[in-house]
């Protein structure tokens, strides 16, 4: 009888984790026998845990916060998303024992924007809250969809400032950094990419969700996060937390390790019905 394949999602902390739900959905779907397991680590012992998981025949693993720069650096190669973003949540086994970071962050929010909302962000303005890893790993993504305007807005502008002239090449689209007390200005798309409450950061920041559609990088499975409940008060046209993009960023992950493409909509829909 053939040992299922070890697969783990490490983070910290992690016992929140839905990964081996999701994952466990998409073997049944496809036919793949495999285990998933969730990894603890502190948050100075990435390096360690992960040698240790694939040491002892591990072969693939999911990285969330706060280790994705971590793995960027533990892995032998990165692919030129993860190596454009310096941002790892999917670390594959190559031929023999080199690892290859990817990242699917990005697109796989950008693969729930388009499958929950119908939403082509070309022509669009994306407000980006946040400048931290979480806004790296999505931004060149949403470029890629050609937006008329993107504003990564930040507390500290010099790190939006930074991010802005880190993927300014990738596109066409105006992308801009400011300050959380960005001017008065309207958007189609919020992105939340930080744990912050916006109300308290800047007025200006609340009244730009007004008549957007805002979307909040966290997920929760039974209940709106504290941003989507915020959003909603300040006048957004809908809210969503991040459950799709965890379902459609694990697919992307599982295709790299399996070959084949789950249905991420159905178990999307099985998890909310849970």
């Amino acid at each position: 009888m053939n040992t299922p394949a070890r697969f783990a999602v490490i983070g910290n902390p992690i016992a929140h984790s839905l990964s081996p739900d999701v994952h466990a959905a998409f073997a049944r779907d496809c036919g793949v026998d495999l285990e998933y397991e969730k990894l603890f680590a502190p948050e100075d012992g990435f390096d360690a845990a992960a040698s240790r998981f694939f040491e002892t025949g591990g072969r693939g693993m999911n990285v969330t916060a706060p280790f994705k720069g971590d793995a960027a650096a533990w892995v032998d190669e990165l692919d030129e998303n993860a190596a454009l973003t310096e941002s790892v949540n999917t670390i594959a086994v190559l031929t023999g024992s080199r690892t290859r970071g990817y990242s699917t962050d990005g697109p796989g929010l950008v693969a729930d924007l388009k499958t929950q909302w119908g939403l082509a962000l070309t022509g669009l303005r994306v407000l980006v809250i946040g400048a931290g890893g979480a806004s790296r790993g999505i931004v060149p993504a949403l470029l890629a969809e050609g937006p008329k305007r993107l504003v990564v807005a930040n507390r500290t502008f010099a790190r939006a400032e930074a991010l802005a002239k880190k993927f300014s090449h990738l596109s066409d689209s105006e992308l801009e950094a400011h300050s959380f007390d960005l001017d008065e200005a309207s958007f189609d798309v919020v992105v939340n990419a930080t744990s912050g409450d916006v109300q308290s950061a800047s007025a200006n920041l609340a009244r730009a969700l007004k008549g957007a559609l805002c979307y909040d990088l966290s997920y929760a499975l039974d209940r709106d996060t504290a941003f989507c409940s915020e959003a909603m008060h300040f006048g957004a046209l809908e809210a969503r937390n991040g459950l799709g993009m965890l379902v459609w960023q694990a697919a992307l992950s599982f295709e790299i390790w399996h070959g084949v493409l789950p249905d991420a909509e159905t178990v999307l829909a099985g998890l909310r019905r849970s």
